[in-house]
């Protein structure tokens, strides 16, 4: 094994034992439904808060990385790049290459809390649903990202079978130290009564709500505020993707410089049990790369002030 490597596998074994340690706290939050959540909290239970790769999907993954470590982020999300698909981490993605994906978060001195990894192909087959969701859970665990977030589905006729094929996976995700959740997305899982329906409808500790308030307004055209949703959505939240919003349907908005009061809506979901875990920043006004790299640092430094 050359040098390089060495060092690499290193700061890799480095990291994933901090992660593993991410992951273990995790597993020991109580759930709602009884037993426990598999929710990704870090130990303390602190607020970690991160920032998503989106606002950089014009640019590979590691150009992100690199921006949120520079912005001051210890913690990042997985979402979307400039590829083919444009995720970094989807059901197509090889388990080694998520290991590779994952070394390069830990050698930036990040843990990844989630991972959005785009659709599963209920449409196919609840078979092929299954599979390309257990796919995505085995590349989670590769990568040591400690929550899958699901976008939902809006078409009614698929509703059943894509919850089922997420109820199947429950189990198998547990034993990988992962957890699932939904977010609010539109169409059937817009609101926060709709995303405790499908929860419940799943019934599995293991299968959480990962809350948006950006999406809240946006979905509802400025008409739901986020902080009556969130009165709807107690005892099911383990993570957030900060997201705010300006009229008319703009939710590439720095969080803090929009229409979403960040201070009520957390005031809210910490009644409801919401006291600690991932605040990953979702979108950031948009620009050039030193433009990212600012909104970024002013996005941290909102967070912060929560």
């Amino acid at each position: 094994m050359e040098a390089t490597d060495r060092l690499a596998r290193r700061d890799f074994l480095k990291g994933a034992t901090a992660a593993g340690a991410f992951l273990a706290a995790g597993c020991s939050e109580t759930g709602p439904l009884g037993g426990r959540s598999m929710a990704a909290n870090a130990p303390g239970k602190a607020w970690q808060i991160g920032c998503y790769t989106r606002p950089w999907d014009q640019h590979d993954y590691r150009v992100a990385l690199d921006a949120i470590a520079e912005a001051g982020f210890k913690y990042v999300g997985l979402m979307t790049t400039k590829a083919q698909p444009p995720l970094v981490i989807s059901a197509t993605t090889g388990v080694e290459e998520a290991e590779a994906i994952g070394r390069e978060v830990v050698q930036r001195g990040l843990i990844a809390p989630s991972v959005y990894g785009g659709d599963i192909p209920v449409n196919e087959s609840l078979e092929a649903g299954i599979k390309a969701l257990r796919r995505l859970i085995d590349n989670c665990a590769a990568a040591r990202v400690g929550n899958l977030m699901m976008g939902g589905i809006g078409d009614q006729r698929l509703y059943a079978a894509y919850y089922k094929a997420i109820a199947e996976c429950c189990d198998y995700a547990a034993g990988k130290k992962v957890g699932i959740s939904v977010k609010p997305h539109g169409g059937l899982n817009a609101t926060g009564p709709q995303c405790r329906k499908a929860i419940e409808s799943v019934g599995h500790r293991n299968f959480r709500l990962w809350y948006d308030p950006g999406n809240i307004f946006y979905y509802s055209d400025g008409r739901l505020d986020p902080i009556d949703d969130a009165a709807t959505v107690d005892g099911l939240v383990v993570g957030m993707s900060v997201k705010d919003y300006r009229h008319p349907k703009n939710v590439d908005v720095t969080p803090g410089s929009g229409q979403v009061n960040f201070p009520a809506v957390m005031d809210r979901l910490k009644k409801g049990g919401f006291t600690h875990g991932p605040l990953i920043v979702e979108t950031l006004t948009r620009g050039d790369l030193p433009t990212l790299l600012e909104e970024a640092r002013k996005a941290r430094a909102f967070l912060e002030t929560l």
